[in-house]
């Protein structure tokens, strides 16, 4: 029985790199994803974008590539990844850069086009938010990016054309493994029951080291040993759509039913019906199996006919957030750190300071659970944090400056002030036809 095997390089976009190299030397695996783009990494590189046209991939894609690229002459595997972001054709370019500045200068690079569609965004003013119910035109002097969900398929044509390195923007993130599986197993897009395994497959290794230990650990409850080498998933996939997942020996980690389990859940709504751009995914007749030796088998997913519509993740630019931070310790620490709270309070009711959104937070007893959870003796130390949410960057300052001003002008024994001023980038979501969306690929390199 044909089998493809394919790795985990990245689960999001400032991961680590160093379990990725191991995989390529060690791990026999034909292809490589490194999953990094989220809602709001997209958006904030649309505006990278906007200030430079040859920017708006992920930052860390040179740094990655740098270390990835020379490997392949002795472990030849093909690379597919949504570093693109914004900008796919930029970082398709630059990764021909670093290929040629590595005698591989012959490898193919795809770059798949088509997500964003902010030039055509304002057709669907109309449209309700998922999110709010209210429509998208009381966003529209605030946009910054519109990119749709695609799927693999245009993956899948790139690698069938010869593609060695696919980068792509905003693919789905199962959609980076489905894409290969189904070019290498020449099955047809209707073929749903088995692109809803190939979508499983791609589910669980989407978030790299999170269904090997990584985001499991509760020491006591879940050990995992050795979570500073942890090991990424590979995922050995067969032509009857069942997947044997492992990490490599010598690595840290753990993964067994219940990290697969865990991972499975992750983002599901309904397990009945995983909607993703390629297939309607049925996780309900999963099948986990431990066979030993580190080695999990899953099997009996399904799928069903995909929807007519396309999600669009829209970025838009929702004011400032101004914060402040200072520490007390010591005897009555928690006390003092509550009156400076009180100070910068009636501060700002001088000031006639105006803001969305405002918090008054004691990191360690009552910033995630109000004090709800708070037990035993008194804190010794605390570190206060004001913040607030504003329309303008001028008003987002005040914080950190009546913070700052606590030195000498608040409780006794605060130190270490700090201040933080940064743009809100919010992300809404709204579903637009799917023929609104035409993918197209964009060839780099390739000669020599």
């Amino acid at each position: 029985m044909k089998t493809i095997r394919i790795a985990a390089g990245a689960g999001y976009a400032g991961d680590r790199i160093e379990p990725a190299l191991d995989i390529i030397k060690r791990g026999n695996v034909d292809y490589m994803i490194f999953e990094c783009l989220a809602e709001r990494t997209i958006a904030q590189a649309q505006i990278e974008k906007l200030e430079n046209c040859n920017k708006g991939y992920n930052p860390l894609l040179e740094y990655r590539m740098e270390r990835v690229i020379p490997l392949l002459k002795m472990h030849p595997l093909k690379i597919v990844t949504n570093m693109g972001a914004a900008n796919p054709v930029a970082a398709a370019r630059k990764i021909h850069e670093i290929a040629c500045a590595c005698g591989l200068s012959y490898l193919r690079i795809a770059a798949v086009e088509g997500d964003d569609i902010l030039n055509e965004i304002q057709q669907y003013y109309d449209l309700p938010i998922i999110e709010t119910g209210g429509l998208l035109w009381a966003l529209a002097r605030s946009i910054v990016s519109a990119n749709a969900y695609i799927g693999s398929e245009p993956i899948t044509q790139a690698l069938a054309a010869g593609a060695d390195i696919v980068v792509t923007g905003r693919v789905a993130d199962p959609s980076l493994v489905a894409g290969p599986l189904m070019y290498e197993f020449a099955r047809s897009y209707d073929n749903y029951p088995f692109l809803g395994k190939c979508i499983v497959a791609g589910h669980l290794l989407e978030c790299g080291g999170q269904v090997t230990g990584g985001y499991f650990a509760d020491p006591g409850s879940k050990d995992v040993p050795e979570l500073w080498n942890l090991g990424f998933p590979i995922s050995t996939f067969g032509e009857n759509g069942s997947m044997v997942l492992e990490k490599l020996p010598g690595t840290g980690g753990l993964l067994n039913t219940q990290t697969v389990k865990e991972q499975l859940l992750y983002e599901i709504q309904d397990p009945a019906n995983y909607i993703t751009p390629d297939v309607v995914a049925d996780f309900t007749g999963i099948m986990v199996e431990d066979i030993g030796k580190g080695e999990v088998v899953v099997s009996g997913a399904d799928g069903k006919p995909n929807t007519d519509t396309l999600k669009v993740s829209i970025g838009y630019l929702d004011g400032w957030i101004g914060e402040g931070e200072i520490s007390y310790g010591g005897c009555g620490a928690k006390a003092r750190a509550e009156l400076a709270g009180e100070i910068i309070r009636q501060r700002l009711k001088m000031l006639d300071y105006e803001c969305r959104e405002f918090r008054i937070d004691m990191l360690g007893v009552n910033s995630l659970f109000c004090g709800a959870m708070s037990v035993g003796t008194e804190p010794v130390e605390v570190r206060l944090r004001v913040s607030a949410r504003v329309e303008t960057e001028r008003q987002a300052q005040v914080i950190g400056r009546e913070v700052e001003a606590l030195y000498t002008n608040g409780p006794a024994g605060g130190g270490g002030a700090r201040s933080y001023v940064r743009k809100v980038m919010s992300v809404a979501s709204v579903l637009i036809p799917r023929e609104v969306v035409q993918t197209r690929i964009r060839w780099i390199g390739g000669v020599g």
